[in-house]
């Protein structure tokens, strides 16, 4: 038997019910919602990001690079309407910028000359914009020199390069090189993503995310991407958390969470409700704090106590676009939160398991969104159980079979690596000839099951995935990889580019 191809199959015993949800994804997928709008009907109630990023507008510089004769016989020649060109890709960035909500500087005129480059960039670093933006309409003369200046510059720079205007002799210089990502194509949705890949650095450099871990408050930063963090003591979620009651907000979300769910298997009618109450106590603490996101050390300051698991509470807000992260592990803290800037979808921080027999990679853990295909986008069906402690309540989304996933890793640098969170692998600095810069793990693949817990132990979300070319799973590098929905490896890898982070496919 070829075990690469025929795999026996995985114990249905106890989810037939859950699977058999599956032909109804469609309609429940509609209905998921309704467990969000008792809050969304208050605006003043929804979680919002309260921090430095959630009021910064990043500051994009743009300009175009052409000659101000004639094309001729050069590259692109004379075939080539760089004028409609102009305008086109002109239109297209501002009203990108609008829909991202970044500032645009566009130079009016095209670069005609190297020294007009030279003045251009001159004003760039004057004015420190978060990245620039240059577009090549031609192959000769002073653009592939401007281009070289550029990226020169120290800012992060996005060159588009329609096709025409460079051969890979003009190219392969930039092709590792930090802090310039080029776009050769006519795609112009890849001037999108050039502009979202600066926006979400620049979003992850002016966060301020929300520590809660320990018994001390102070602030400190991630250094290698400036990223602020903010430590509060424990207590301060549990003193918050006992003074609640179960009060009307808390049961009307609880009630519909509960109403909306496929079935609830577990916990009690209660159990909901204290979950919901870690997210009132969560949103109190990020608006007192001011803060982007949250992470905290949840097991341990809160697995003795009679305090629920804050795990519906993180489901809830990755849901909605604001990062948290499970056990105050800055790595996963930093992936959450670049997930949702760059991809606008949340993913799922797990604990990885190997599956020898089917050749996967199992992702475990006790909270997940159900916002998987973004948030805009109706969530997907779910049952409520118990955390694997067999106590308080979470949400247990099921997984589309098929779907094609990235799964990623942020792996500190020996500058950010004293606090940086859990390590917890063999592998802990992989293949980094740089130790200096952070290193991505960065791997795709595609959903092969549900894993049902109970029978088999562990987190309750356990998800499958079979991973494009890799067989051996005992010792994949990482711990607390995030799943999310999507083939994003070259994304993220352009972003690790740009931004001087070492990428690594595994």
């Amino acid at each position: 038997m070829n075990s690469k191809t025929n795999h026996p199959p995985v114990p249905k015993v106890s989810r037939r019910r859950f699977l058999q949800t599956t032909s109804s994804i469609a309609l429940s997928s509609l209905l998921v919602p309704n467990w969000v709008r008792a809050l969304e009907l208050s605006p003043n109630k929804r979680i919002r990001p309260c921090g430095p990023a959630s009021k910064y507008v990043p500051k994009l510089k743009v300009a175009f690079v052409r000659r101000k004769e004639a094309y001729g016989m050069w590259w692109p020649g004379q075939i080539y309407d760089g004028e409609a060109a102009l305008q086109k890709y002109q239109q297209y960035i501002q009203e990108n910028a609008q829909a991202l909500g970044m500032q645009v500087a566009l130079r009016p005129e095209p670069i005609y000359s190297i020294e007009a480059a030279d003045q251009w960039l001159a004003e760039a670093k004057a004015q420190s914009p978060d990245g620039l933006l240059l577009v090549t309409l031609d192959r000769q003369q002073h653009t592939w020199p401007t281009v070289q200046k550029a990226s020169e510059s120290g800012l992060p720079t996005v060159v588009i390069s329609p096709i025409g205007s460079s051969f890979t002799t003009n190219t392969f210089r930039f092709a590792h090189q930090d802090g310039i990502v080029i776009f050769s194509t006519d795609d112009l949705a890849q001037v999108r993503l050039g502009m979202k890949l600066i926006q979400a650095g620049t979003r992850l450099r002016e966060s301020r995310f929300l520590i809660i871990k320990g018994e001390e408050r102070f602030d400190t930063n991630v250094c290698s991407f400036g990223t602020q963090l903010r430590y509060i003591p424990a207590q301060d979620f549990i003193d918050a958390y006992q003074k609640l009651p179960l009060d009307d907000q808390v049961q009307r979300l609880g009630t519909a969470l509960i109403q909306t769910a496929q079935a609830m298997n577990g916990p009690t009618k209660t159990d909901v409700f204290n979950g919901i109450k870690s997210y009132f106590v969560t949103k109190s603490l990020l608006e007192r704090e001011e803060c982007d996101g949250i992470s905290m050390d949840c097991l341990g300051a809160l697995a003795n106590l009679s305090i629920s698991l804050p795990c519906i509470a993180w489901s809830y807000m990755n849901d909605h676009g604001l990062p948290a992260a499970c056990e105050a592990d800055l790595g996963a803290m930093m992936m959450h939160a670049l997930v949702q800037y760059l991809f606008d979808r949340p993913g799922f921080q797990q604990d990885p398991v190997a599956e020898t027999s089917r050749e996967c990679l199992i992702g475990a853990h006790c909270t997940c969104p159900t916002k998987l295909n973004g948030f805009n986008q109706p969530g997907t069906a779910y049952t409520l159980v118990n955390h694997h402690g067999k106590r308080d309540a979470t949400i247990r989304p099921l997984w589309k079979i098929g779907q094609r996933v990235t799964v990623a890793d942020l792996i500190a640098s020996d500058t950010d690596k004293p606090g940086f969170g859990q390590l917890k692998t063999v592998k802990e600095v992989p293949a980094n000839p740089e130790n200096s810069k952070p290193t991505m793990l960065i791997s795709t693949g595609e959903v092969v099951d549900n894993i049902a817990v109970p029978p088999a132990g562990g987190c309750v979300v356990s998800v499958a995935v079979r991973l494009d070319g890799v067989s051996e799973m005992l010792d994949f590098p990482g711990f607390h990889q995030l799943f999310f929905y999507g083939d994003f490896k070259n994304e993220l890898k352009a972003f690790c580019q740009l931004f001087g982070i070492h990428a690594r496919v595994v």
